[in-house]
């Protein structure tokens, strides 16, 4: 990454989905500036999701639960370069088709965001990033769905993807 913790520049983004400018991601968590992100569910072939916990050092939510991979655009940046370069860095997943699941936005008292969603399949091995991820595993979809209701999971990856929850829901035995 090579960047100071705080220093690296955030693409923000205007309420209609735009770019408008830059500003350090230490900036953009202070004053809860509207920017951009990425979300990656990582799937293997048996169906299974890649859940982590972020480290208690996160700037954000730290300690949760997420099934996504990702995080903020950088200036400049596209999202589905930025979703790779996410997957690189915060589990080692490279090499993957980017499959867009849509455009999301979300807000709350901590952050603010355009969220580009996307998933993708992957078998490989998972290297952790130390400083973002203190546990991961793969976690079969009955399993991801028991967990989100008994571990506080990213907020944003919960309501920008409840419909892909719900569909993930849906394909599960009765």
């Amino acid at each position: 990454m090579g960047e100071v913790a705080g220093s690296e520049v955030v693409a923000l983004y205007d309420e209609s989905g735009r770019p408008c400018g830059t500003a350090p991601r230490a900036r953009v968590r202070a004053e809860n500036l509207r920017h951009a992100a990425t979300a990656v569910v990582v799937r293997n072939r048996a169906g299974d999701v890649y859940v982590h916990r972020r480290t208690d050092t996160k700037d954000l939510y730290p300690g949760r639960y997420d099934f996504c991979a990702g995080g903020v655009l950088r200036a400049g940046e596209d999202p589905t370069d930025s979703a790779r370069r996410e997957l690189a860095e915060e589990l080692g997943v490279t090499g993957v088709e980017l499959v867009p699941l849509g455009v999301a936005d979300y807000a709350d008292d901590r952050t603010r965001m355009r969220e580009f969603l996307y998933e993708c399949t992957y078998d490989g091995p998972v290297t952790w990033q130390q400083e973002e991820v203190a546990w991961g595993a793969w976690v079969p979809p009955a399993r991801l769905l028991r967990m989100i209701d008994d571990v506080p999971f990213m907020p944003d990856s919960m309501a920008n993807l409840a419909g892909w929850l719900d569909d993930l829901r849906a394909t599960l035995p009765r």
